[in-house]
């Protein structure tokens, strides 16, 4: 396997490093530099001024571990039950980690990818492989066996490392690629302990075995440019075939950074992993708290009784969220009062004011923040101004609701006309697409030319997602572009009919989708899960929403069922469409 891994090339690598710009004819070196600063050159015709290896170094998140383990050397990095490393030990490890993968014969521009929970091994990967030159390509843990093949399939994944907890679907997409006359990458397992030895099937790896055997004194190899490749990360799905998002080692660096900020992290945050690791690399912590020296305290699985007592035990001070998760908290059976102020950080959609209200009254601080998988995920907070503190309760969470402003990283976030592309008055009520620009917009879409070409026609990655601008310059997030309902030639936002579902006592979860209509063109379609041992009907819920809301926007149909969501929280409006479409015309 060694031999087929070096004989091979990578598509990935191909695919990126094809069409290398050429310098300048007039330029010249102008000192010497190591083989990670190529090429460089004066930044100016300002004579005197020169770019070096003494004043230039490619931005790589790696380097947060290099100081993490020199600076907070013994401070605990890692805490997984009684399971515990230093930032020391978990330099070492990931160096022998990277040795071993190439051993294994990766190298630069090779995908490795993972398929496993928020582990200790997955937070070494994510070192360890750009360490060894290579790319990381998280994949997200509820792919069946068929998703799972096609995209180790597309990655051109070389390794792939396996939670003990999914090999079995692991090797059922193996036998997939085989019977597609394709060769599957080679398997590593990670054990149900990350420090105990197991036995993998023959042709399988074991993961302690594997980097037992790397050597501590390995050269991490750095990036020939700060724009290589660090990591793969697949859409979650919510609207069709996940695309691969690719991130710079820039954009990581910078995006790591900024979110740490927004999350007001100071030195030494003891953060509790709810966010899954495969989802936009944890958002780039996984990076950015080795840049602080925090502490990863790993959970298996997101459970309320988990969550309340990891917080107690370990003296959590920070943690993130898709509102679902906040509403499972504030639902659980399991809540209460809190024995510390908890930072925590929400996303991915616009949290219910209602859901931001019982959450603070738990004792955790919300932070609102907003992005996409193509924008290394936050991009966006809400950032909290002092005289908001003395308005009243509900206008405070209706401001914290709003997706606010963008952080530092970002050169520009804008709300404009899709096909004007002019920007939108700050009015609050004239909608447009969100559009970002900047350093920590993805690279591109693996493999998809013409999907990066449209995502960035006329200079900006557009989000597909409708918003207004207030008086303030902070966004309010009013509904995807396929998910506006026109009812009767008005459109009507579904995010602001589920935040007056949210408010209903009885509703536990709510989305709204489009039902076709022959007369209207389209009505409202309320999918909603009742609360355990609640009862309410579709008609007291259409009432208390054309109490709340224009007649036009109130649902017209209502199904009571469970709502699918994907690992990461976010609802599945791609199923619920599909439903609505085949109920067929209510007119």
């Amino acid at each position: 396997m060694n031999h087929f891994l070096r004989r091979s090339s990578s598509l990935t690598t191909r695919w990126f490093f094809h069409k290398k710009a050429a310098p300048p004819q007039n330029s010249r070196h102008l000192c010497n530099s190591s083989s990670s600063h190529e090429n460089l050159e004066a930044p100016s015709m300002v004579e005197g001024l020169v770019r070096c290896s003494a004043n230039y170094a490619a931005l790589t998140p790696i380097t947060f571990l290099h100081r993490a383990a020199k600076i907070y050397r013994d401070r605990t990095s890692v805490i997984y039950g009684t399971l515990r490393f230093t930032w020391s030990q978990t330099l070492s490890r990931c160096l022998k980690l990277a040795s071993a993968l190439t051993q294994l014969g990766i190298s630069h521009g090779h995908v490795v990818a993972t398929l496993a929970p928020n582990i200790p091994a997955m937070q070494e990967l994510h070192f360890a492989v750009p360490m060894a030159g290579g790319i990381i390509c998280t994949l997200n843990t509820r792919h069946d066996p068929s998703m799972l093949s096609i995209l180790i399939q597309h990655s051109e994944a070389k390794i792939i490392f396996v939670d003990h907890q999914f090999i079995d679907i692991a090797r059922q997409a193996f036998a997939l690629l085989v019977q597609n006359k394709l060769q599957p990458p080679i398997l590593v397992l990670i054990p149900e302990h990350s420090t105990t030895q197991s036995t993998p099937d023959s042709q399988e790896y074991e993961y302690e075995t594997l980097l037992a055997g790397g050597k501590d004194e390995y050269a991490p190899m750095p990036p020939k440019t700060e724009y290589d490749p660090i990591s793969i990360n697949y859409t979650s799905g919510t609207t069709s075939r996940p695309k691969g998002v690719v991130y710079s080692h820039r954009g990581a660096y910078l995006n790591a950074l900024a979110t740490s900020s927004i999350h007001g992290m100071a030195s030494n945050p003891v953060y509790l992993w709810t966010v899954p690791m495969f989802h936009c690399n944890g958002w780039c912590l996984i990076w950015g708290l080795a840049a602080l020296g925090g502490t990863n305290v790993c959970l298996r699985q997101v459970l309320p009784e988990q969550i309340f007592a990891a917080i107690a035990l370990h003296h959590v001070t920070h943690m993130g969220g898709a509102p679902t998760v906040l509403n499972m908290i504030v639902n659980s059976t399991h809540r209460k009062p809190l024995p510390h102020k908890v930072e925590i950080m929400t996303g991915g959609a616009p949290p219910p004011p209602s859901i931001l209200s019982k959450i603070e009254e738990l004792g955790f601080n919300v932070s609102h923040l907003y992005g996409l998988t193509e924008t290394y995920g936050p991009a966006t907070s809400c950032v909290w101004k002092p005289e908001w503190d003395s308005l009243p309760l509900e206008e405070r969470f209706k401001l914290k609701a709003r997706q606010g402003v963008e952080h530092y990283g970002l050169e520009e976030v804008d709300v404009r006309d899709s096909k004007t592309m002019k920007s939108v008055p700050n009015d609050g009520v004239t909608m447009g697409e969100i559009m970002f620009r900047g350093n920590t917009v993805m690279s591109g879409y693996l493999k998809d030319a013409k999907a990066t070409e449209e995502a960035f026609s006329g200079g900006w990655f557009r989000s597909g997602d409708l918003a207004v601008k207030h008086e303030d310059g902070y966004l309010e997030l009013k509904d995807r572009l396929k998910d506006i309902v026109i009812s009767g030639g008005e459109n009507v936002s579904t995010v602001e009919v589920e935040t007056v579902l949210y408010r209903h006592p009885a509703v536990l979860e709510a989305s709204v989708v489009a039902r076709p209509d022959d007369h209207w063109g389209q009505t409202v379609c309320a999918f909603v899960k009742i609360k355990e041992g609640l009862e309410v009907s579709s008609k007291e819920i259409i009432d208390f929403c054309r109490d709340r809301l224009p007649h036009y926007m109130a649902p017209r149909t209502v199904v009571f069922e469970d709502i699918p969501k994907t690992s990461t929280g976010k609802i599945q409006k791609f199923i619920l469409r599909e439903k609505a479409k085949a109920m067929g015309s209510l007119s």
